[in-house]
């Protein structure tokens, strides 16, 4: 089993090169896709990004549970491809419903901790080849907000546990990567 992480900021070409790594493998494909459509531009969004796979892929929505569905369809000879993990935090973030401060701190709800926890503790063990796609949001401003600072960090706290438990990290920019790790 490999693991490569591909890091990038909003329309660098992220997903793209993602889909080329799980493509060029040669092996059968499972999509997972974390987004959900929470209005029109996000619906766009994923429509576009369906239009891009192949049909041949077998794409399961999951935009909670990644580690349940990385178990359940990691088989040695294929790869999963996940997109995004930004997006998947962001749901584990709201997912209990709650309304969070403009100021001051910010509690992350049992979930989040605990679906991070169980993606980390599996990425070593699973059966197949494994591409995560991931949003680097921590190279701008600091963002104003309590809520939008505490994405900020949990995004990069993720970004560096996950680097740390793949074998290979790229970076994509304008559409090129820069290798980081492997």
């Amino acid at each position: 089993m490999t693991a490569t992480l591909v890091l990038g900021g909003a329309r660098s070409g992220k997903s793209a090169h993602a889909e080329r790594i799980a493509m060029e493998s040669g092996r059968d494909v499972v999509y997972i896709a974390t987004a959900r459509a929470g209005d029109g531009e996000m619906g766009q969004r994923i429509a576009h990004h369906r239009e891009r796979r192949p049909a041949h892929w077998l794409t399961v929505e999951e935009p909670l549970m990644l580690a349940a569905a990385i178990e359940q369809h990691s088989k040695p000879g294929n790869v999963i491809l996940i997109d995004c993990l930004t997006l998947w935090l962001s749901n584990l973030l709201f997912s209990d419903g709650r309304d969070y401060p403009y100021a001051g701190t910010a509690e992350l709800p049992p979930l989040l901790h605990a679906q991070r926890q169980a993606l980390l503790d599996l990425l070593p063990h699973a059966r197949g080849n494994i591409v995560l796609v991931s949003n680097e949001v921590g190279m701008g401003i600091v963002p104003m907000g309590a809520v939008s600072r505490l994405f900020t960090d949990e995004a990069g706290r993720l970004n560096q546990a996950v680097a740390a438990a793949c074998e290979r990290a790229v970076f994509i920019a304008a559409g090129l990567p820069l290798v980081l790790k492997g």
